[in-house]
């Protein structure tokens, strides 16, 4: 178990996050004009635990919305949307998060929902490519087998094309909750409890410790989730 890099990747995160004011003599070291080098206004292992919740949640949404969308515009009846979807989508990318955020922020309020709203709209892009390639890679012959054997529409989905399709999508969810990790930082700006909270504070109050502290446990949690993200794929590629 100990030479597996995600478990060393992992014990890193915890101890980052739960020794990080034990620290604050490294830190004053470091900088030593600053009278509180370590944040100490929320604990980290809070703020880890909140920014996670709000990626997978996130996740969620993006896997259900992404796959569908992505299963809509391969049928016959949803091809015409394909341009109409891709259009969409790239202008969610593209459309910075923190413009997102002020026209969500009148509508849904502060806090959460209008990073959920943010991540989504970010992240949902890899998704929806990846889903629509993977099943477009199908070979015709395993569709036409799966007809000859008597499946409907729907059982020839479920049963063939998503398992074949499963690593590329599962590459897409991967691509899309590393991308959010580190977006979902400017959640904090509106109030979301994120790790971003001592990177923004770090920025405004000219206090370089709190922005180190902020994205390093961030950067941490980015590899974290990556790392078993790669997991998940590479078993849906041995099914």
């Amino acid at each position: 178990m100990w030479r597996d890099p995600l478990c060393w990747l992992a014990v890193a995160l915890l101890l980052a996050v739960l020794a990080m004011p034990a620290a604050e003599p490294l830190f004053h070291a470091a900088f030593p004009a600053l009278q509180r080098p370590v944040y100490a206004r929320s604990s980290f292992a809070l703020l880890t635990a909140a920014h996670a919740a709000l990626v997978l949640g996130a996740g969620v949404v993006i896997g259900a919305v992404g796959i569908g969308l992505g299963i809509l515009v391969t049928r016959r009846a949803g091809r015409d949307l394909a341009p109409l979807v891709d259009a969409l989508t790239a202008v969610g990318q593209t459309f910075p998060p923190v413009a997102i955020l002020a026209l969500a922020v009148p509508i849904l309020g502060y806090g959460v929902w209008p990073t959920v709203l943010a991540l989504v709209a970010y992240g949902i892009l890899p998704v929806v490519q990846n889903t629509v390639a993977g099943l477009r890679m199908v070979d015709p012959a395993a569709r036409e087998a799966a007809d000859g054997m008597g499946f409907g529409p729907l059982r020839r989905l479920l049963w063939i094309e998503l398992p074949i399709a499963a690593p590329l999508i599962a590459a897409g969810l991967r691509t899309a909750t590393v991308i959010n990790v580190g977006t979902a930082t400017i959640g904090s700006t509106i109030g979301a409890d994120t790790l971003g909270a001592p990177i923004i504070e770090g920025l405004s109050g000219a206090n370089p410790a709190y922005v180190i502290q902020g994205a390093v446990i961030t950067a941490l949690l980015a590899l974290v989730l990556d790392g078993l993200l790669v997991r998940l794929s590479r078993r849906f590629s041995r099914a």
